[in-house]
């Protein structure tokens, strides 16, 4: 168990009798209980970690809308002398949701001080979908501080993504001031993955996004469609591996094309029949392909 599920800023969050790690996850976890860590201005992160101490710190960062608790399947596959941190992003999860700063570099400079509040010299920062930019930032900004780069289902940009436009454009969103509401969110989970993900699991991951306020959704997607993803990719000296799932309807193969020749260090794994989150529909794979990533990075 990860630990007990606590409001965030007064707020509610509300769980199912069972909670959620005995949902997704059918065998003990080797995670550390969740923890919170003070990064600077007043921001709270939440995380959990596992594995040994001494190795090449891996940390995870899950996408919009979710917490650290998305990488769950991936982190009962890793072998157990990596260590991993799985982190929930301000806004998300059991972390701070301030009132201002969710463009992507202020979630890249939370993964900084978070190195830091660890005590991390240098990392692997492994992003999914609108964290990749997170990542890329970070790696771009601070190539001292980051060991490699994983990029599951990375977009190039999303300026004028007529999908993310869309989202951003929604009532719900554009308007919202609470959370937002569950069926929109299940809307918006379920219609990027393919059929092998659980349906509990999915569940879970609708009842995580589902505590995240609609202001911070709106703050981040503003954020994203201004936010030129191209740029800076020649400074990323970190060696890269990119994940993508062919099946993928909201990122491109010509996307990944244009990473790999950008960013110079980098190669492609591409999952056939996958959709947008190779992690959840394959953790097993997705799992051994970034521990074996690791072992070239450690030498």
């Amino acid at each position: 168990r990860y630990g007990t599920l606590t409001p965030v800023n007064g707020g509610p969050i509300v769980r199912p009798e069972r909670s959620l790690e005995v949902i997704v996850m059918s065998r003990s976890s080797r995670a550390r209980r969740s923890q919170r860590v003070a990064v600077g201005s007043g921001v709270t992160l939440d995380f959990a970690e596992q594995g040994e101490l001494s190795a090449l710190p891996l940390v995870l960062l899950p996408g919009m809308g979710d917490s650290w608790r998305s990488f769950m399947p991936v982190l009962t596959e890793l072998p157990p002398h990596l260590y991993v941190l799985a982190l929930s992003q301000r806004g998300h999860g059991e972390s701070s949701r301030p009132d201002t700063g969710y463009e992507p570099a202020d979630y890249a400079n939370d993964v900084i001080a978070f190195l830091d509040a660890r005590s991390i010299e240098r990392a692997v920062l492994a992003g999914h979908s609108s964290s990749t930019f997170t990542a890329r930032l970070a790696a771009s900004s601070h190539p001292q501080r980051t060991a490699g780069l994983v990029l599951i289902a990375s977009p190039l940009s999303l300026r004028g993504h007529p999908a993310v436009a869309e989202l951003a454009t929604a009532p719900e969103v554009a308007t919202g001031a609470g959370p937002l509401p569950e069926e929109f969110v299940r809307r918006f989970v379920t219609t990027t993955v393919g059929a092998s993900v659980s349906v509990p699991f999915l569940e879970a991951m609708v009842m995580e996004s589902a505590t995240v306020p609609a202001r911070v959704w709106r703050d981040t997607l503003r954020g994203l469609l201004g936010h030129d993803g191209a740029g800076a990719l020649e400074q990323i000296v970190a060696p890269t591996l990119m994940v993508w799932g062919d099946a993928d309807e909201l990122v491109s193969r010509g996307d990944q094309d244009a990473l790999r020749d950008a960013i110079i260090s980098s190669r492609l794994l591409v999952y056939a029949g996958i959709g947008h989150s190779p992690h959840w529909e394959q953790p097993k794979r997705f799992a051994a392909d970034v521990a074996s990533f690791l072992g070239e990075l450690a030498g």
